[in-house]
């Protein structure tokens, strides 16, 4: 593996699986780890611990194949061991990496990787270079008397989760592998233990700038925003080549971009990623962590999982906000590289920050017009999508029905199945009456307009009661639901009959109201 990095502008999740020939073999993975030549004050080395008993539960075979990896090697035992931490691979350096954070607004100066080791890299088909990651291989210096592991239920539901995401074209981390480790843990009440293999574009986080900012290190500051460009922002050193000034500010503006389009694709899809905290907002624009997360079942802009968020703050509707102060914080790590005039820099920051919720708006309305198929960007569309989601709330429709059985309407169905999603049907009539005068002043072909609902409209997202379920059967050691909701998710805007019942909202007795953190 070269130790070099490789400069080709990074797209993720579109890793695209090229399958080799059956008879084809790939060589045994050979790792690097470029943060591993960080100064020592960026990580702390991290053996994974010891596992008796790992047993595979699934591989990511499309993702090692777009990885570069060979799905049989990792089936082998020799790929079970290093997915169990077992043994390393070559090249790899494992480490635990440093970084702190605001945690639901509270400020945390030492966090770090406690209970993830990052094992290294490897070069994608597409030329990234994409982290190894393995999430609850055991204690690390950052551990804070924690045992490090993870237990299958939340191992499960990140695996289930992330990759959903991904099919649904939303940049996240991904789950390349998951085994049982054939422990328990020691939880309430405990669990069989577990450990996820994870592959991201980066752990960096805005977290890991506040740490060296509260230790008033600048120099570890400079040092790791040169490594953020080098690596994620290749294009910036191209364009900026001696004018530092621009660099920084450019690796800020494109973080802040990648932020607005994701937070406002993750609403267009009803999700609530549940802990937005600083050290979970990650710098290469991927959605990062999936503990007290959830999708909406009925819509309510004020709707909370989260079984530590007693006070909404990372409420669906309130996430563009959160980002935003996130990226405050991150604004105020790195203020001294935007400029040596402290007054000059803080107003270049407050510019800049405003035109966050303009870039926001419009990567939001524009999801919403084409789930309601409307293709042209008038002030009269966008007021409409505010009227939409009022409606939906006062009725609390399901979310992900509402925009299904719409693309049905859209393609002639009757409207049967979405007037019986609205308490009120009249309600849902008028609502289809200004709907269709909408679409026809919007002049856009009929079939135009339908496939572009089709292709922004899921038929099956991980509902939260099809995902508890999933975990509750892995704990009684059947993984067929699991298999089944990867295997279904995978294809999330397909019609899949043979599993239509998954595409069903909960019964009253499935609904889940909290969703908990790992750990």
């Amino acid at each position: 593996m070269p130790s070099g990095f490789n400069n080709t502008p990074v797209k993720a999740p579109y890793l695209t699986p090229t399958l080799p020939p059956h008879e084809a073999r790939l060589p045994p993975p050979t790792f690097d780890n470029s943060y591993a030549r960080l100064p020592a004050t960026f990580y702390a080395t991290a053996i994974p611990a010891k596992v008796a008993d790992p047993s595979l539960l699934h591989i990511n075979e499309p993702l090692a194949v777009a990885l570069g990896l060979d799905p049989q090697w990792l089936r082998s035992d020799a790929g079970l061991d290093m997915l169990c931490g077992r043994a390393l691979p070559d090249g790899a350096t494992p480490i635990a990496m440093a970084y702190a954070g605001h945690q639901f607004g509270g400020w945390s100066p030492q966090l770090g990787d406690g209970r993830a080791i990052l094992l290294g890299e490897v070069i994608a088909n597409n030329g990234a270079r994409y982290d190894i990651q393995l999430k609850g291989a055991g204690r690390t210096r950052w551990s804070r008397g924690g045992d490090g592991k993870a237990g299958l239920g939340p191992v499960m539901r990140e695996y289930i989760i992330s990759e959903a995401m991904a099919a649904l074209g939303v940049p996240t981390t991904r789950a390349l592998a998951a085994v049982t480790t054939g422990e328990h843990i020691l939880r309430d009440p405990p669990e069989p233990g577990a450990i996820l293999t994870r592959a991201a574009q980066s752990h960096v986080r805005i977290g890991t700038f506040q740490y060296f900012y509260a230790r008033q290190d600048e120099r570890a500051i400079q040092q790791l925003s040169d490594y953020i460009i080098k690596r994620h922002y290749p294009d910036i050193d191209e364009n900026h080549p001696t004018d530092h000034k621009s660099r920084y500010r450019d690796m800020f503006r494109h973080i802040m971009l990648r932020q607005a389009h994701l937070i406002a694709q993750w609403m267009t899809l009803g999700f609530i990623h549940g802990v937005m905290n600083t050290d979970n907002t990650q710098i290469a624009g991927e959605t990062l962590d999936y503990g007290p997360c959830a999708f909406l079942d009925n819509y309510h802009p004020n709707k909370v999982f989260s079984s530590i968020d007693h006070n909404g703050r990372y409420a669906w509707g309130n996430q563009p906000a959160m980002a935003q102060w996130n990226l405050t914080r991150l604004a105020e790590a790195i203020l001294h590289l935007l400029d040596p005039d402290q007054g000059a820099a803080i107003a270049w920051v407050e510019q800049t920050l405003d035109t966050f919720r303009d870039t926001f708006v419009q990567s939001l309305n524009s999801g919403f017009r084409a789930k309601l198929g409307l293709l042209s960007n008038t002030p009269e569309h966008a007021d409409f999508v505010s009227t939409t989601l009022a409606a939906l709330a006062h009725n609390e429709v399901d979310f992900t029905l509402f925009f299904r059985h719409l693309t049905r309407v859209a393609s002639g169905a009757a409207p049967d199945q979405l007037r019986a999603l609205f308490h009120h049907p009249n309600a849902c009539d008028s609502w289809l009456s200004a709907w269709r005068q909408q679409r026809a002043q919007d002049q856009a072909p009929t079939d135009e307009q339908i496939a572009t609902m089709q292709r922004h409209n899921p038929i099956f997202i991980p509902r939260n009661h099809r995902v508890e379920q999933a975990i509750q059967a892995g704990y009684r050691g059947d993984d067929a639901p699991f298999l089944r909701l990867l295997k279904v998710l995978a294809h999330p805007f397909d019609e899949q009959p043979e599993h239509a019942d998954l595409e069903a909202a909960p019964q009253p007795e499935e609904v889940v109201t909290r969703t908990f953190c790992g750990t």
